[in-house]
């Protein structure tokens, strides 16, 4: 029988209520009763009485193992984790003027974030009157996208933003190979992403 404190739910003599609370079973519903006597029909089968919607009318309280429930539970929530797919978005920051072995380096170094499934976002910085000139900026960032084509692809066109002028590139999902006597597999849902901003040194 689990501990009456729980950071996550209220249980055994650690309940708080008043008055009456619903009760289920492992297997069935058993109706409203006292806290006393949910307790006591908990007990008396070796289990606990979980308090699962103290904001229910009336609270509804659940007899289980709890140190079972705990275990399950966190055993699902370190699949899912494992499934998890951390996506970080890397910066790479150009100039106008750059040259061009300069904007090579670059782009492989996008090619290589990309190839590891992350984002990218490449920043033209425009300088002085540069920014009369936002056509040059534009077909420089269309170049780079072509460069990274193999890999990602753009979801929209470069956007300026003051003296920023950016492009998003995306990783392309590589398709998992199939062997010829593989039947295809059913469709599972996309993993999660979080997203973290992790910017890469750039033009001065």
């Amino acid at each position: 029988m689990a501990n009456s404190s729980s950071k996550d739910y209220q249980i055994n003599d650690g309940i708080r209520v008043s008055g009456s609370v619903r009760v289920i079973g492992e297997t069935e519903q058993l109706g409203i009763m006292s806290l006393s006597s949910a307790k006591n029909l908990a007990y008396s089968s070796g289990l606990d009485l979980v308090l699962m919607s103290p904001n229910a009318n009336p609270p509804v309280c659940k007899i289980m193992d709890y140190g079972k429930f705990c275990y399950e539970r966190d055993k699902r929530e370190k699949e899912a984790k494992k499934h998890q797919q951390v996506v970080e978005i890397k910066e790479v920051q150009l100039s106008c003027k750059i040259d061009n072995h300069d904007f090579e380096t670059k782009a492989n170094r996008a090619l290589k974030f990309l190839s590891e499934g992350n984002k990218v976002r490449v920043v033209l910085r425009f300088k002085g009157r540069e920014l009369a000139h936002q056509k040059l900026g534009r077909d420089l960032l269309d170049r780079f996208e072509d460069f990274c084509r193999e890999y990602g692809t753009a979801d929209k066109r470069p956007v300026l933003d003051g003296r920023r002028m950016t492009l998003q590139i995306n990783p392309i999902k590589k398709k998992p190979e199939k062997s010829e006597k593989q039947k295809p597999a059913a469709e599972t849902a996309a993993p999660a992403e979080t997203v973290v901003d992790a910017t890469v040194g750039g033009e001065e």
